[in-house]
């Protein structure tokens, strides 16, 4: 290749797609690229070694059992954990045309069984007779072997980079986003600063080996970003990652890294961490994710939904957010795995978008989580993000630092970061991806969060700045009642009155008749009852109304039924302020449902002061109802958190002058008619 750079790699690589145009589609390209590309860099890495591995293998003779015993002695020959005993490399497989689809697959299975499960997860062998078939196999083969994706030419770093790029683009082309994927990397190792920061004392002693846990791995770009800080920070330290992703391809990549770096595949895990919890049972020192916007959890409901009904036992105690966005559920199971305080605690750092911060109402799912969090103290600090950094999408972002082990002064309170503006223009956008953070954005932030003091990108709340109670405003009911032929015209469409002359009797029976034959004569008995108090007056008090329907109904021997009485008095009613309070058995004011209200009462306010101060005032016959309580604690009220972090950053900015806007209408009118000018001649 004529450079070495990422760029020129990735647009190579990239360029092997173009083979592939005419038996695959364009969305179907990852498929045959991504496991290539894989299988390349294992090639690579184990070239210096192969002779010794092949002798060493010649060396063991022996059944399954010794192959088994034989697998570690293999791997220290390869000099990795992992080897391969094919005779065959990339480049030999280019030496017999006819045979390489059958030499491949061989070669695929020569690998020691750890890469071997990791290569499967690609499905790569159910391409291979496709793209022979279609004679493609020994073209893509052949341009690989043109491309040194040897750790020492291309660092796992950089070989990061080039399989996130490569995943963002086949994306791109099958217009699928890449959230699930790919975060930028500035992002990740903003969020590794805050993730670490408390803990330098700690993580530069000698030998020490914390562990790390992404639930939501993807191809492991925060789990290589986390362990490149820890050595850069400490040589003599080593981070024990872990991950789990329920992408196959993207699990492959991620388990390949892992394997080429040393670490230990089995901390890597495929499947759902909801309902396949990888590490079930395990806690870790710091915990790290970038979970998907608003993904529903449908798919892993009943168990979800089972895990939460286990209460503390669970991982899912404090609620269930909405089914379309499973952020919360994420951040649930991330607590689940934090250290018990009195073993060092954990520390979480995570992605969002907004929609953690505010939705749901007082009681849901989504502000019964962010209680459980909030109360328990384990909420640490909010950063705000700024927009167009993600490529798959341009909104706002927010990293939630969460810890059950905050410093003294962090204890009770919660800090908001406002970052929105600390980042770069891109001199190339990446389809969303317009903005970049720079190293001294990263380090602004991580500033301001180590202070910890206020300014005007930090504030600093007390936890309980972000409760309320909602508490529910009651008004009298007022109705006034009157009975005019149109209303009793509405009376007989009502469906207690209709089913007076209904019967359960069977049809077409004596019973069933003579019932339906009572039920008309007695709504015609009721309608000439209502039609002898047809008349202008207007009743302004429910209780004397009943009294004139009851003595109407005594003179004229007509039974009133609790069914009918009610739609007698919701037929002839309507609603009036100058009408009398209804009020119930016991003389107390009925409330009136079409003007029942909420107001959020902050938590450090009495709800009843603060009512006498706001609500009073403006509504004075107005009362809050203590039927509505909350469960945890009885008091009047639902409790509910959210977090407006916007609102605390809001800056007011007063309107421009009316006749600063009025001359650039007059200008926009001048340019509209000199171009009509144009235009016409």
């Amino acid at each position: 290749m004529a450079s070495n750079g990422f760029s020129d790699k990735v647009n190579f690589i990239w360029s092997v797609a173009d083979l592939l145009r005419g038996p695959y589609k364009p969305n179907q390209y990852g498929r045959i690229i991504l496991p290539l590309t894989v299988l390349r860099r294992l090639d690579c890495v184990l070239e210096p070694t192969k002779d010794k591995v092949l002798a060493k293998a010649a060396s063991i003779k022996g059944g399954k059992v010794e192959r088994e015993k034989a697998e570690p002695i293999l791997n220290r020959a390869a000099g990795q954990s992992f080897h391969n005993t094919s005779k065959l490399t990339f480049e030999k497989l280019k030496g017999d045309p006819a045979k390489i689809a059958a030499n491949l697959s061989q070669y695929i299975k020569s690998f020691s069984s750890t890469a071997r499960k990791i290569i499967e997860y690609f499905g790569f062998e159910d391409e291979i007779a496709k793209l022979d078939e279609h004679d493609r196999l020994f073209l893509v083969v052949s341009k690989f072997c043109d491309i040194d994706l040897h750790p020492n030419v291309v660092p796992n770093t950089e070989m990061g980079y080039i399989f996130e790029e490569l995943i963002r683009r086949f994306n791109e082309a099958a217009n699928e986003t890449a959230g699930d994927h790919f975060t930028p990397r500035e992002v990740i190792r903003l969020m590794v600063n805050l993730l670490f920061e408390p803990d330098g004392d700690v993580l530069t002693k000698k030998g020490i080996a914390p562990t790390l846990l992404d639930p939501a791995c993807g191809t492991g770009g925060m789990l290589a970003v986390a362990d490149e800080y820890l050595h850069e920070l400490n040589p003599d330290s080593r981070l024990q990652v872990f991950g789990q992703d329920h992408n196959p391809e993207s699990y492959a990549v991620c388990g390949s890294d892992m394997l080429i770096k040393g670490h230990d595949i089995k901390n890597i895990a495929f499947g759902s961490s909801f309902s396949k919890d990888g590490f079930s049972g395990e806690t870790f020192n710091y915990l790290l994710a970038n979970p998907p916007f608003g993904v529903e959890w449908k798919p892993d409901e009943k168990f979800i939904r089972d895990e939460a009904e286990r209460g503390s036992s669970g991982r899912f105690e404090a609620g269930l957010p909405r089914i379309n966005d499973g952020s919360l559920l994420f951040l649930q199971h991330m607590i689940s795995k934090m250290k018990p305080t009195a073993k060092g605690g954990s520390r979480i750092a995570i992605v969002f978008n907004g929609s953690p911060l505010f939705t749901g109402d007082a009681g849901s799912g989504e502000s019964e989580i962010r209680r459980w969090i909030i109360e328990n103290d384990w909420l640490d600090a909010i950063i705000a993000m700024p927009d167009q950094l993600f490529y798959n999408t341009g909104i706002f972002t927010y990293v939630w630092v969460v810890t059950n082990r905050k410093r003294e002064e962090r204890r009770g309170k919660v800090q908001l970061i406002n970052a929105v503006d600390l980042y770069q223009k891109m001199r190339k956008s990446l389809n969303n991806k317009r903005n970049e953070i720079s190293e001294e954005h990263i380090a602004e932030t991580t500033r301001l969060y180590g202070e910890f003091a206020e300014c005007d990108r930090s504030k600093i709340f007390d936890n309980q700045d972000f409760g309320f109670r909602k508490i529910t405003v009651e008004r009298p009911l007022k109705l006034v009642f009157q009975v005019t032929p149109e209303r009793i015209e509405a009376l007989r469409e009502v469906r207690a009155f209709e089913n007076l002359a209904k019967s359960k009797k069977k049809k077409g029976t004596k019973a069933h008749e003579a019932e339906v034959a009572a039920g008309k004569e007695y709504q015609a008995a009721l309608v000439a009852m209502l039609e002898s108090l047809h008349a202008r007056t207007v009743y302004k008090n429910r209780d004397e109304f009943l009294d004139i329907i009851t003595a109407a109904a005594k003179d004229a021997d007509v039974k009133i039924p609790a069914p009918i009485k009610k739609a007698i008095l919701a037929t002839f009613s309507e609603r009036d302020e100058s009408a009398d309070v209804c009020t119930d058995k016991d003389g107390n004011p009925e409330p009136d449902t079409e003007l029942r209200d909420y107001e959020n009462v902050p938590l450090k306010e009495d709800i009843y002061e603060y009512f006498a101060r706001e609500v009073t005032p403006h509504v004075p016959d107005a009362w809050i109802s203590e039927e509505k309580r909350d469960e945890k604690d009885g008091g009047v009220g639902i409790v509910g958190y959210e977090i407006p972090l916007t609102r605390h950053f809001y800056e007011y900015k007063p309107p421009r002058p009316l006749a600063d806007i009025e001359a650039d209408i007059a200008d926009i009118e001048k340019d509209i008619v000199r171009m009509l000018r144009e235009v016409v001649g």
